[in-house]
């Protein structure tokens, strides 16, 4: 069996039991093939789950940039392309975001489980994009030392929709979508010139006049 098609089986196993198959030997064995043979291209079943979340990532990043505004979107409407986006990938695939989302709270781990780590990372790789470019606009302001904790606001942020994607049951799960646009917002609120800005102008206007003087 081909590496491509074993994903989809297991997804699909996944979606009609609620459950992963009880053994590597059963599921290969359904799919025609041996354990050795499933081994050779995972080496478990969470590898699999793993890099279905990345693909739902890498699938959502390059679907979001092949909008024809694309080019003229500031960060903040990139991020926000890029959720929407993810959001109607998840929407089709809720079964295994809930299956594997779920586990965390049930054995009362982190709420994200170990099976988004390289989601995430390439998450905050593209997150670090965004704000490189909205550093160069002005859109997101430069910060020295402070910058460099940016991601991990995006990265909480993330964590937040994913979460809040789980436990909706609006129509649609239009809560969510209202709760991705707050979200992004009030990030870029933080990450934006504000008052904080103006105030360490100020001070640094200040600590230049006492030392001319």
């Amino acid at each position: 069996m081909e590496p491509t098609l074993l994903k989809p089986a297991y997804l699909d196993y996944l979606r009609r039991h609620g459950h992963a198959p009880r053994t590597v030997f059963a599921f290969a064995d359904a799919q025609g093939i041996t354990e050795g043979e499933f081994y050779r291209h995972y080496a478990s079943f969470a590898a699999i789950e793993r890099e279905a979340w990345v693909e739902f990532g890498r699938e959502a990043r390059a679907q979001a940039a092949q909008e024809p505004a694309w080019q003229g979107y500031g960060s903040r409407e990139k991020l926000l392309a890029f959720y929407y986006t993810l959001l109607e990938i998840l929407k089709n695939n809720r079964s295994f975001v809930l299956l594997t989302l779920k586990r965390s709270q049930q054995r009362r781990l982190a709420v994200v489980p170990k099976v988004l780590d390289q989601f995430e990372a390439e998450f905050k790789d593209f997150v670090e994009e965004v704000l490189h470019e909205g550093r160069s606009t002005g859109e997101v302001a430069s910060r020295p030392f402070l910058q460099d904790g940016y991601k991990r606001i995006f990265l909480r942020q993330l964590q937040f929709i994913l979460l809040f994607f789980v436990r909706d049951a609006s129509a649609g799960f239009e809560r969510t979508d209202a709760a991705v646009e707050k979200a992004v917002t009030l990030s870029f609120d933080l990450v934006g010139r504000n008052t904080f800005d103006s105030a360490l102008d100020f001070g640094r206007f200040l600590l230049q006049r006492h030392s001319v003087g």
